[in-house]
């Protein structure tokens, strides 16, 4: 499984996940610093990556749009 960290959390989380879920990245890695959280969700869902936050905007997001990418 892949991560793809929020903006929220530290971009060093990337290093320590690393044995535990390669592949994992940082938005700021994929561009997408300051971007809404839908394009971030479309990124996600399109890269297969789960995304991990600490906001409930993800959760809004599942709501309104059915089950998160992962």
């Amino acid at each position: 499984m892949k991560l793809l960290l929020d903006e929220n959390l530290s971009r060093r989380l990337v290093e320590r996940l690393a044995d535990l879920f390669p592949g994992t990245i940082h938005v700021a890695a994929a561009g997408l610093l300051q971007s809404p959280d839908t394009t971030i969700w479309e990124y996600a869902k399109m890269s297969d990556f789960t995304i991990v936050s600490a906001n409930a905007d993800f959760y809004e997001l599942a709501t309104s749009f059915g089950p998160p990418p992962k």
